[in-house]
C-alpha cells in the first residue's frame, strides 16, 4: 500500500451535493490515514441553492461551514497541518477561503492551519456563471507566493472525449465541457474539461480512467479506483 503523510484531512463536497455522498471516500481514505484524523465538511444541498434561492451566494454558506470544521480539526490536532480535499467546485469554494480576501463580505483568516489542498475535478477557469463568480475572484487575488505557504495539487481525469458525431455520453460530454469552457471537442471526466483545471503555479495532475460524478456503481474520484490513482499526491 502507498505510504501518504498522516496529516489530518478536510473533505469539501462540490457543487449541489452533500456530506453523506463522501461517506465511501472517507471510508476508503481510512485505510491510508487514521479514520478520526478524517473529517467531512457538513454541507447539503440546500447550502448550495438557498432558500430562497441564492446560489450567488452559496460559496459563502458554504465557507462558513469550511470554516467550523477546520477550526475543530485545528483543536484535535494543533501541532499538524491540514489537507483539504475539495470535489469538483469545492476546490474553488476552498481557494476562495484560503485566499484570505473579503468575498461578497466575508473572509476568513485561518488558512495558516492548512498545508494543502487537493483539488479533484476542480473547474478554474470557466464560462458558468455562478461558477465564474469565484474563478474571477481567484483570477483576480491569486498570487504567486501563495504556493509557497500552502501547497495546491490540481487533479483531473480525461476519461472521455466530447464529440456529437459519436454516442450519446460523448454528446453528454460534449454539451457539459462547452458550457465550462466554451469547447465541446476535449478530454475530461464526463463534466469538467481537463484544460479546465490547470491552475497556473499549482501541480496538474491527469489521471485516467475515473468520472466525475459521484453516483452508485461509477468509479469517481472518491471509489478505491479512483484513490488509488491520486493518493500518492496526499
Amino acid at each position: 500500500m502507498t505510504e501518504v503523510a498522516q496529516n489530518p484531512v478536510v473533505i469539501l463536497p462540490g457543487v449541489l451535493f452533500w456530506d453523506s455522498l463522501y461517506a465511501e471516500m472517507k471510508k476508503v481514505l481510512a485505510a491510508y490515514v487514521p479514520k478520526k484524523k478524517i473529517a467531512i465538511v457538513p454541507v447539503s444541498f440546500h447550502d448550495w441553492i438557498g432558500f430562497p434561492p441564492s446560489p450567488e451566494r452559496s460559496t459563502n454558506r458554504v465557507m462558513a461551514a469550511l470554516d467550523r470544521t477546520l477550526a475543530m480539526m485545528q483543536e484535535r490536532y494543533p501541532e499538524e497541518k491540514i489537507t483539504v480535499i475539495a470535489h469538483s467546485g469545492g476546490g474553488t469554494v476552498a481557494l476562495v477561503y484560503l485566499l484570505e480576501q473579503p468575498f461578497q463580505g466575508d473572509v476568513y483568516h485561518r488558512s495558516s492551519s492548512v498545508g494543502k489542498l487537493l483539488a479533484l475535478g476542480t473547474p478554474f477557469h470557466t464560462t458558468e456563471h455562478y461558477a465564474k463568480i469565484k474563478t474571477d475572484f481567484i483570477d483576480a487575488h491569486l498570487k504567486p507566493e501563495f504556493f509557497g505557504r500552502c501547497r495546491v495539487v490540481s487533479i483531473v481525469s480525461d476519461q472521455y472525449f466530447g464529440s456529437l458525431e459519436k454516442g450519446m455520453i460523448e454528446r453528454m460530454c460534449y454539451m457539459f465541457y462547452k458550457n465550462a469552457s466554451g469547447e465541446g471537442e476535449v478530454s475530461g471526466d464526463g463534466i469538467v474539461p481537463v484544460k479546465s483545471c490547470f491552475l497556473k503555479g499549482a501541480e496538474n495532475v491527469t489521471i485516467s480512467g475515473i468520472e466525475h460524478l459521484p453516483t452508485p456503481h461509477t468509479r469517481w474520484y472518491g471509489t478505491k479506483e479512483g484513490i488509488e490513482q491520486w493518493i500518492r499526491w496526499l
